[in-house]
């Protein structure tokens, strides 16, 4: 279950929350009616009334009954027809998905009218100020905050982006009931709009027919920041600004960024082939070229909303000498037209006569607070290079003179057509594209590009009347002119895109940060300079806060790579220059290698070398960075990082491409080097990366590069999810915490900053929990103003898809960074916590180890107890489940792993372990040292709760109906062990925690989860079934469908996947 499901427990009202789950069954319960019948609705009904008793029955401990009506309810669905059997796994998966929109709903509401919302910023700094923080020291502390959230495309966002909508939908329909001014026609509006939102849902096809693309991916990301976090930050950042000023006396700094975006998508190639150097830099160009996008929509609303004609004297000068160039041109161009060129310029009419928007900016009638909060239905799509799904009928195109004639393609952006960026551009920009047409075709686009005809008299038609127009309006013609190096800058894109050399000299388009921030200041500081301060902080505020958050990137795409292939790359390059084999030399002879290497100044890879596909695209990607720079990419995280010439091998690599590219094309390539960040995955490696730290930074070069190009600060990443299913979650949970005190240790002793980098999954058993929590318990001096933290799959959707919950999760991980930084968690009070530690964890990891990877019969017994195999059908990644071609459980991927035992309801790889540890600890005497750790230590109890947590939604009964039916009778006793071990776990964990029951301190939660039962286990017993038939019938496509759906179902119902 998602740790959103674990946040909303604290604060959900269950009375209007279950109020808002009756209404939406009963609409569901109207639509079935009409759409199935009422004779399968009463099939429906008996098969709910028989898990509802069964839950019952088990609450009040009579498990015997409890198995006779589960045995009924068994019975009765093996004797539905796959037609009845498939309608009732999307009723069920329906009202979950439903029950789920409305948990978030609650979240946002709660949020909304909590005067004293526990964990916000107004909240944390009161509490900081209490304990004798000064003012002073909050905020200083406060605007140093470096937090990034970094979003992937994890296969794990089960639900297709069409249903995410339709939920979105259903969501701002359940806050527009919440209002109290409704009238009885309103209110019958609404339930009708929830009729067809229903329907709609009814009506659509829940599964992927096709694998995503890398491309696909990065598309779902950025429409994560233009639905949602587009409004978030500023709404976020206001709330910021006014709990500090209520502080501390002073507001936030304007450009002042505590938390920024990085993304995965398009950049992680770690076993992916599918995302290649040619993904990566298209991924890269469409992030920027939507970053622009979404400037020229505020700007427009600015130009709208910025009427006033007083202004500074130096804002007054710069547009008066715009209006003037603008005016020669115009005349200049004019004459070119009397002439037959038969052209306008790529510009906008006269800034003077057209300073008023022709058209209404959208939304320009909202004020810009409510952004977050307007409950409209409106989702506008974002026009990208190549999406022939856009929507120009509602959003009208005012980039004259930008569009492209459609070609073999597709569309461009800008109201015409651009090429896709899966279409024919080249990898690193140096190459030339081969084309079939001819250099007179490339004229008449360009041509046609630059045409106004037919267009110009239509804007005369749309531009207000003569005695309409307004006088001079200083911030209309300067943001006019702003708007206008914006499509110069968005046309340059779409040229790079293509190859294509830019049309325009480089002062006309912006380039970095700092060069769109300047004119915005400018602006602000002459609305201050004039009294209008309030008018300052509205959206122009809003609009700075944008700029210095998103920059021209909106997210900084980090680059990942497994360590082996930078070796295998290498390997060509030393036998190529009759060097000998690089994987063959031990790790001193080859950091001298490297370190040698990196000190000179010539490229170590020669241009006429011939290599591998694999290699080439190793290279292709490094150009790819040189040509891009650190101002389109983040990181480059290298995988399974084990010796620090897995670090240095990263930073040859990148420094050849960079002497390679700068060469080609003449100057210094754009940026700075990207930062090299290794990944600790393995319990091996985890224990060694305190070392690896160390021996790197005691290379000179090195230690110099970092204090030099990185500001000193030096990164490294930990990963949750291998580490989990190598040793268990328990021992993986110990061996990063001690992993992270060293690395800090390390960094501590050649003075140099960490950031660490968290790889945490969305569920329990990779490293998930409730975001708050996780950052508290993190090791004393870990979090020092600095995070960087992954989000994945299905939690990108669940924290940052609603402009409300996104704030939200912000100002949890500014505050929750804030708190660990000036109060950080207590260490463990005593030196034998460590040792009983120890000791758990051993014992752990033995029994988790045995089981998974020593007993010859659990590979088996997994194979047959879950869905594992069929998950691949899904569609939900464009990556592959395994790294290796192998059907040992060493090389599929975590998220799989998870996924498959999250589905039988079991989620082994969270608890299985860890009641052998505690069980080993307690009988070595160690019981009151154990509950002591749980009161006093923050980490140990944030392990147990989460073990607790989720024990609690583990369920014997459902597991062990898995096993009757699906698993050999000669691999049973292994259930039976598994089973035994999960009661030892739930009994050693209360004994720990003090609690009569499972999450007695959280009962809403428990409330929360019996609630789903009545839907979700006939959902699981329905998937037990169709698992049995389509084993013996493998090819029928309609038992593949029913069964993608249960997996849906249960997803929603776990809301969780892996």
């Amino acid at each position: 279950m998602a740790d959103t499901t674990d946040d909303i427990a604290e604060e959900i009202s269950m009375q209007a929350f279950e109020d808002d789950c009756r209404l939406v069954g009963s609409l569901l319960q109207d639509v079935l009616h009409r759409e199935v019948g009422p004779r399968f609705m009463e099939n429906i009904e008996r098969k709910r009334v028989l898990a509802q008793s069964a839950v019952n029955m088990r609450s009040i401990g009579m498990e015997e009954a409890a198995d006779l009506l589960d045995k009924q309810l068994a019975t009765d669905i093996s004797k539905m027809t796959l037609e009845d059997a498939l309608s009732l796994a999307r009723a069920f998966s329906h009202y979950l998905n439903l029950m789920g929109i409305a948990e978030t709903h609650h979240r946002v509401r709660k949020a909304r009218h909590d005067a004293n919302l526990s964990r916000s910023c107004d909240d944390t700094f009161n509490k900081l100020i209490q304990t004798g923080v000064s003012p002073e020291e909050l905020y200083n502390t406060f605007c140093k905050l470096e937090v990034e959230i970094v979003l992937t495309a994890h296969p794990t966002q089960i639900n297709r982006r069409t249903l995410q909508y339709k939920h979105v939908r259903i969501a701002h329909l359940l806050e527009y009931n919440d209002r109290p001014d409704l009238s009885i026609e309103d209110k019958e509006m609404l339930i009708e709009d929830l009729v067809r939102e229903i329907t709609s849902l009814w009506q659509t096809d829940e599964l992927r027919r096709h694998k995503p693309t890398p491309v696909d991916e990065a598309r779902a990301g950025l429409h994560i920041v233009e639905q949602s976090l587009w409004k978030a930050v500023p709404h976020y950042l206001r709330r910021v600004s006014t709990a500090l000023k209520k502080h501390t006396g002073k507001p936030l700094p304007l450009t002042c960024t505590p938390i920024k975006f990085g993304s995965w998508m398009g950049g992680d190639r770690d076993g992916n082939p599918n995302v290649t150097a040619k993904v990566t830099r298209d991924v890269s160009l469409l992030s920027r070229w939507m970053a622009i996008d979404l400037y020229i929509r505020e700007v427009d609303n600015l130009r709208f909303e910025l009427s006033m004609n007083r202004c500074s004297d130096a804002l007054a000068k710069l547009a008066q000498d715009i209006s003037l160039q603008e005016s020669e041109s115009e005349n200049l161009n004019s004459e070119r037209w009397n002439s037959s060129v038969n052209r306008t310029p790529l510009k906008h009419q006269n800034q003077h006569m057209s300073a008023l928007p022709a058209q209404l900016p959208a939304g320009a009638y909202l004020p810009a607070c409510t952004e977050c909060s307007d409950g409209g239905s409106k989702y506008p799509v974002v026009e990208f290079p190549g999406n022939i799904n856009r929507q120009n009928d509602k959003k009208p195109s005012v980039r004259l003179g930008l569009s492209l004639p459609k070609t073999d393609g597709g569309f461009s952006p800008t109201g015409g057509s651009l090429p896709s960026p899966t279409s024919q551009s080249s990898v690193t920009g140096s190459q030339k594209l081969t084309r079939s047409s001819s250099s007179q075709h490339l004229a008449q686009r360009k041509l046609f590009a630059e045409s106004q005809i037919g267009r110009s008299s239509f804007r005369k038609l749309l531009e207000p009347s003569l005695h309409q127009r307004p006088g001079f309006t200083p911030y209309r013609v300067f943001l006019g002119n702003v708007k206008d190096k914006l499509l110069k800058t968005q046309r340059r894109l779409e040229l790079q895109l293509e190859d294509l050399p830019s049309e325009h000299d480089p002062i006309e388009y912006y380039e970095t940060t700092e060069q769109l921030l300047e004119p915005l200041t400018l602006c602000y500081q002459s609305l201050q300079s004039c009294g209008s301060v309030i008018l300052a902080d509205g959206r122009l505020a809003d609009l700075i806060r944008r700029v210095a958050t998103f920059g021209m990137v909106l997210m900084k795409l980090d680059l990942r790579q497994e360590a082996s292939r930078h070796s295998e790359t290498l390997d060509a390059v030393t036998k190529y220059l009759d060097m000998g084999l690089y994987t063959e030399w031990d790790e001193e002879k080859k950091l001298e290698f490297l370190t040698r290497e990196l000190k000179g100044k010539r490229p170590l890879v020669p241009p006429s070398i011939e290599v591998t596909s694999d290699v080439k695209e190793v290279l292709d990607t490094f150009r790819v960075a040189a040509e891009l720079g650190s101002d389109s990419f983040g990181a480059y995280v290298i995988s399974m990082a084990s010796n620090a010439s897995d670090v240095l091998a990263v930073e040859l690599l990148q420094k050849d491409a960079r002497l390679s590219v700068s060469g080609e094309l003449g100057r210094l390539c754009p940026g700075g080097t990207l930062r090299v960040v290794p990944l600790f995955e393995t319990v091996k490696d985890l224990r060694a990366a305190g070392s690896v730290i160390r021996k790197l930074l005691s290379i000179d070069w090195y230690r110099e590069h970092i204090k030099k190009n990185h500001n000193g600060q030096q990164e490294v990443m930990v990963g949750y999810s291998d580490s989990g299913k190598d040793a268990g979650r328990f021992t993986a949970a110990w061996e990063l915490y001690k992993a992270q005190e060293d690395v800090v240790a390390a960094c501590k002793e050649y003075g140099i900053k960490v950031t660490l980098f968290h790889g945490r999954g969305g569920s329990i058993g990779r490293g998930g929990g409730p975001t708050y929590l996780a950052i508290q318990s993190q090791p004393p001096g870990s979090v020092m103003g600095t995070l960087r933290s992954t989000e994945q799959g299905e939690m990108v959707q669940a924290k940052f898809g609603l402009p409300q919950t996104a704030v939200r999760q912000l100002e949890i991980y500014s505050t929750a960074v804030l708190l660990a930084t000036m109060n950080p968690p207590l260490p463990p009070r005593e030196k034998k916590w460590r040792c009983v530690m120890e000791e758990i964890s051993k014992a752990s990891c033995n029994q988790y180890r045995s089981t998974v990877y020593e007993n010859p019969d659990f590979l088996g017994y997994f194979q047959e107890a879950t869905p594992q195999a069929e998950l691949g059908f899904l569609n939900i990644g464009s990556r592959p489940t395994r790294r290796k071609a192998s059907t040992g459980i060493g090389h599929l991927r975590a998220i799989p792993w998870v996924f498959a035992w999250t589905q039988t309801r079991f989620v082994l790889p969270a608890w299985l372990g860890v009641g052998s540890g505690l069980k080993d600890a307690c009988d070595k005497g160690y019981q009151e040292d154990l509950k002591a750790m749980y009161k006093e230590w923050p980490f140990f109890q944030s392990t147990i709760d989460l073990i607790e947590m989720v024990v609690a939604k583990a369920d014997i009964p459902i597991a062990k109906h898995y096993e009757e039916v699906l698993v050999s009778k000669s691999r049973r006793a292994l259930g039976s062990q598994l089973r035994s071990e999960l009661q030892a776990t739930e009994k050693f964990v209360l004994i720990v925690s003090g609690h009569e029951k499972l999450s007695d301190n959280n009962r809403r939660l428990r409330r929360l989860i019996e609630s789903r039962l009545p839907y979700l286990n006939p959902l699981n017993l329905l998937q037990v079934e169709i698992l049995q038939r389509l084993r013996h019938d493998d090819d029928n496509h309609k038992l593949r469908d029913a069964l993608l759906i249960t997996i849906n179902g249960i997803a929603a119902g776990m809301r969780n996947t892996g």
